[in-house]
This record gives C-alpha cells, sequence and structure tokens, in this order.
C-alpha cells in the first residue's frame, strides 16, 4: 500500500486549506501562512495518517454484522479524538505565527469540541466507513472535516 496518492494529497492539500481559509475568513484571522500552511499539512500529514488508519478500520472491521459496523464508525470517530483537535489546533496557532498560544489549554478546547460534535461526527462517520468506497473516505472526511471548521467559525460568529 503506498502511503501517499496523488488523489490524497491534492485531496487534503485543497479541502483542508479551503475550509480552514473559510472560517479563517468568517472570522477575521485569514493569512496566506496559514493558508499555505494548511495546504501542506493536508497535503502530506493528513494525506499519509489518514487513510492509512481507515485502510486499518477496513482489515479490522470489514463490513459484516452491525456490530462491527458500529465499532468501525466509533474508532473512524475516535482518531479525531481531542489530542487530534488540539494538535491541528497548534498547528494553526503556527502556522498563523501564534506561537505563544500553543498551550495546554488546547486539550480542553479539543475535547470540547470533540464532546459537541460527537452525534454528527458518529453520523458522518458511519456513512463515510460503510457508504463511500475506500479510495474516496479520505477526502470525504477532510470535506467534512472543512465543513466543521466552517460550522466552528460561524458558531463563534453568530453565536458569541
Amino acid at each position: 500500500m503506498r502511503l501517499l496518492t496523488l488523489r490524497n494529497s491534492l485531496s487534503g492539500a485543497l479541502v483542508y486549506a479551503t475550509g480552514d481559509s473559510i472560517a479563517a475568513l468568517l472570522t477575521g484571522e485569514f493569512q496566506v501562512s496559514r493558508l499555505i500552511g494548511m495546504m501542506l499539512l493536508g497535503g502530506t500529514l493528513y494525506a499519509i495518517e489518514i487513510p492509512a488508519y481507515f485502510v486499518w478500520l477496513e482489515r479490522r472491521f470489514g463490513h459484516h454484522d452491525i456490530r462491527s459496523r458500529i465499532g468501525k464508525a466509533l474508532m473512524a470517530q475516535a482518531f479525531f479524538n481531542p489530542l487530534w483537535i488540539a494538535r491541528h489546533m497548534a498547528l494553526i496557532h503556527c502556522f498563523s505565527g501564534r506561537f505563544a498560544e500553543v498551550q495546554w489549554h488546547l486539550l480542553g478546547v479539543g475535547l470540547a469540541s470533540f464532546v459537541r460534535i460527537a452525534p454528527i461526527g458518529f453520523a458522518a462517520n458511519y456513512a463515510i466507513q460503510h457508504f463511500i468506497p475506500l479510495r474516496w473516505r479520505f477526502p470525504a472526511s477532510a470535506a467534512f472535516s472543512a465543513s466543521m471548521a466552517v460550522y466552528y467559525a460561524l458558531s463563534v460568529t453568530f453565536f458569541g
């Protein structure tokens, strides 16, 4: 299995950067360095680690009974855990030149984000894992993540 494909690299770079840029524009935090950083992150690290995990899930759970299907969706949801979310936010801060804001409180923010989106995240991960072919799961997951970035930005804008 190739760890990095052109499709995953391009889709990761474009989708993560687009979603984050829309969110950044909505919150007045757009920066070219952040855009470039998100393109690099989505096109490299995320384009390697997420598809590799999805392949492992497919091998581990397959498409068997309802228990396996739910387990696979729960494990997909668990991948994007509070630590993953905190790392993502820390990298955004770094790409934005806000290194001083990379602190332990990001773990609490990651936990709050994870808990708030859990029911929607589970439903989306179930759909991605069971209705999207394996080769297209990373772009589908990236699109869901990008929509969540926009959702979070809109929540801050509209709900304070």
